[in-house]
């Protein structure tokens, strides 16, 4: 029991780890791109600005909808694995 729960808790922390990398890296290469965009075409601040807000929005998006998901999953856990019960 003690080792599955810090392997559980170990896990937790690569998870993080990962999640606020790829937070703050994944937009800062989109707005690089975005950077190396603008000075070919010469419009700066534009496509990198476009570019960092629009990844950077995705990116949020798409960990508030795992979040949600696990923790709907983590709910049908506690409560036994069945649907929603109405009393």
């Amino acid at each position: 029991m003690d080792l599955r729960d810090r392997r559980e808790l170990n896990s937790g922390f690569g998870d993080a780890l990962n999640r606020a990398v790829e937070l703050v890296v994944t937009p800062m290469i989109f707005g690089f791109f975005g950077f190396l965009l603008d000075g070919r075409l010469g419009t700066r601040p534009v496509f990198m600005l476009v570019l960092f807000l629009f990844v950077l929005g995705y990116v949020v998006w798409k960990h508030y909808v795992r979040y949600g998901a696990q923790m709907d999953e983590q709910q049908r856990r506690l409560t036994g694995g069945g649907g929603t019960t109405s009393q």
